[in-house]
């Protein structure tokens, strides 16, 4: 299979996209699939690696957790930006709305957390470079000189709360701001040392921790405008010495960059103080990370910029051209992992279809290609966690932000979290338009999961070499928040409770699947 790749990586803090049309089975959003069948073989699949048993995890946004301003949903909007392929900023009350602290105990949004357990929960985000720990039982007060959000004990604890709850581990940032800084400008551990301190007394733990969220774009940091690589490897120098006495069992990840990798353009020239990886990462004391980390996003939300090269039509979301820019900006951190810190796990740490929020189309079945395909990908490449943005805010949520009810992402990552182990395998290539994936059984070595997506406008037959469970996901517009399993759609119980997620039986010889479908095959001792 030819692949045609471009890579497009975006940081939330800054970027947006645009959208059109509605698109329709049988419109030109489909590629022609080749009318040879996909003989799959099972026994010939290549061993790959492994990826970590929480590879599939999220983040609540520090935002929601403090109660910030977060990306105002667009049926909320009263208007978009009038401008094409610039960035548009002058209405803030229009991009944003504040969000009341979010409620991690309430029963909905816990069970469907829960389904996708084990899982890193990664708390981040901009607004954790300048949040202050106020370390009492007092009302929340208003951040001090240095800091722009205040963070409770109460808030933080509701956090560990939900970890111990839903079988989580936690991943987060420390302030970076003027607030820690101390008179030379260099990072001091006073806040991270309150926040570490406080968590041990709840009984929760710091998995892992990057220093910065984003330091190739310092000034959503808080820190001052000359802020560049010398100043960073100074800091997490300092970072890794506090970290290393006082929290021993925490991974030091990093760098946590973002909007580089990407062919043919020039999107740091966009961007005022921004800071190069090589920047970063050359200096002495040269850093040295656990776990290499970097975001990804594909395209720029609508909500600042309607076109443009930066941005993704929802006509386009199932060509090869996006789906796959994932890849080359994979292999662009990747080679920069081995370049400094050789060796070092990588993981991404923070991703979703567009930043800024997401396009409308995030919501919709339509993304859950996106979705998946980068899982799949990501895995074969030897990205060990991918952490999507986000569990329950603005369009890209896994979960609506105000009803907690699934988006069609959030089904298929649960079928992901009950149908693919950690075992990665090659599972071979197919026609155009069709990816294929495999992993072990969940919970299983001597069975194997595949995964096929098939982008087509028509449908595609794979021929399998013994008999198995079939699990599709199709829906009747790709533009639609609803997804049916094997024809049935999926929805919670009356009482909030996921359906039963069953496999249909079938037999080995050819396997029919849909246009613009989306199936998983378990296969049991004989898959191994």
């Amino acid at each position: 299979m030819k692949t045609f790749v471009v890579a497009f990586p975006i940081c939330i803090s800054i970027i947006f996209g645009s959208i059109g049309s509605n698109s329709r089975h049988g419109s030109s959003t489909f590629r022609k699939a080749d009318a040879d069948t996909i003989a799959i073989n099972l026994q010939g699949m290549k061993y790959i690696g492994d990826v970590d048993e929480r590879y599939q995890s999220y983040n609540v946004e520090m935002a929601e957790v403090v109660g910030g301003e977060f990306w105002r949903p667009y049926k909320t909007m009263d208007s978009l930006p009038s401008s094409g392929s610039s960035f548009d900023f002058s209405n803030r009350n229009q991009m944003f709305r504040k969000l009341p602290p979010i409620n991690l105990s309430e029963k909905r949004l816990l069970n469907l957390a829960k389904a996708l357990a084990p899982a890193y929960v990664r708390v981040s985000g901009t607004w954790t470079n300048t949040v202050y720990f106020q370390d009492d039982d007092n009302p929340q007060i208003k951040a001090p000189a240095g800091f722009a959000n205040t963070l409770t004990r109460g808030q933080w604890k509701g956090v560990i709360d939900f970890l111990k709850a839903t079988n989580s581990k936690l991943v987060t940032s420390f302030a970076v701001s003027k607030g820690v800084r101390d008179a030379n400008g260099v990072w001091t551990p006073n806040e991270a040392q309150k926040l570490v301190k406080y968590t041990k007394s709840l009984g929760g733990k710091i998995s892992g921790a990057e220093l910065f969220n984003e330091p190739t774009i310092p000034m959503a940091g808080g820190v001052d405008t000359n802020y560049n690589g010398r100043t960073f490897a100074k800091d997490v120098a300092v970072f890794s010495s506090w970290a290393k006495k006082e929290v021993p069992d925490m991974l030091i990840i990093g760098p946590g960059s973002t909007a580089e990798g990407i062919p043919g353009q020039n999107f740091a020239g966009l961007m005022k103080q921004f800071v190069t990886t090589d920047s970063l990462m050359s200096p002495e004391p040269k850093p040295v990370f656990d776990i290499f980390s970097y975001h990804y996003y594909g395209a720029v939300s609508r909500r600042v910029m309607r076109g443009g090269p930066f941005s993704i039509q929802p006509e386009n979301a199932l060509k090869s051209e996006w789906v796959q820019k994932t890849d080359a900006v994979a292999d662009y951190y990747i080679q920069l992992r081995n370049k400094y810190n050789p060796g070092k796990p990588i993981w991404i740490t923070e991703t979703a279809e567009a930043s800024a929020g997401g396009d409308p189309f995030a919501a919709t079945y339509l993304d859950c290609f996106r979705y998946l395909y980068q899982l799949g990908s990501l895995a074969k490449k030897g990205i060990h966690v991918v952490i999507h943005n986000t569990l329950a805010a603005s369009e890209y949520s896994l979960i609506d932000q105000d009803t907690h009810l699934p988006k069609p992402n959030y089904w298929a990552a649960l079928l992901w979290a009950k149908l693919m182990g950690t075992k990665v395998y090659e599972a071979g290539n197919a026609t155009q338009g069709v990816y294929l994936f495999a992993h072990n059984m969940k919970g299983r070595n001597d069975g194997k999961t595949l995964l096929v997506l098939n982008t087509n406008s028509e449908s595609t037959t794979i021929n399998i070499p013994s008999k198995g469970e079939q699990y599709t996901l199709t829906s009747n517009e790709l533009q639609s928040d609803v997804v049916q399993l094997n024809g049935q759609k999926l929805k919670l119980s009356d009482d909030g409770i996921l359906p039963t997620i069953k496999g249909k039986k079938i037999n080995s010889g050819n396997v029919k699947l849909p246009s613009a479908s989306i199936t998983f095959i378990t296969f049991g001792s004989a898959g191994k």
